[in-house]
């Protein structure tokens, strides 16, 4: 098997069972962030014991339209960028909803970015998820 490089895939070091189950932990915590407020890919992977694993976290953000519930606006990346902006419909529905939720953006970043940090760490028990 090959990518669009031409060079040899690698294969998965993940179950699709295990991902799954890891994608639901990215959903429950998120279900958990406040109004108001933001968290990073970065944050959510290293309160569920994958550090190195945000990219993991945004997968899972970009597939979390057909889950109940998952505030996916207010998740971006470790600068406050709305890295995630393009998988929403719409060019600026991403800004739209948290802006309505009072957390001011310009140029695609949150402003004051540790004022509207929430810190999963801070806030919830790893043991419940």
């Amino acid at each position: 098997m090959s990518n669009c490089s031409g060079k040899k895939a690698k294969p998965l070091p993940i179950s699709v069972g295990a991902l799954s189950d890891f994608y639901s932990r990215v959903y429950a915590l998120c279900r958990h962030i406040p109004e108001g407020r933001v968290t990073s890919y970065g944050a959510i992977a290293k309160f569920l014991g994958a550090a190195r694993s945000s990219r993991m976290v945004g997968y899972a953000m970009n597939n979390s339209f057909n889950e109940q519930g998952v505030p996916a606006h207010r998740v971006v990346n470790r600068l406050g960028m709305l890295s995630g902006k393009h998988h929403f419909p719409g060019s600026t529905l991403m800004q739209d909803l948290l802006e309505n939720e009072g957390v001011p953006i310009l140029n695609d970043r949150v402003q004051n970015f540790d004022q509207y940090f929430w810190n999963p760490a801070d806030h919830l028990d790893p043991k419940d998820f």
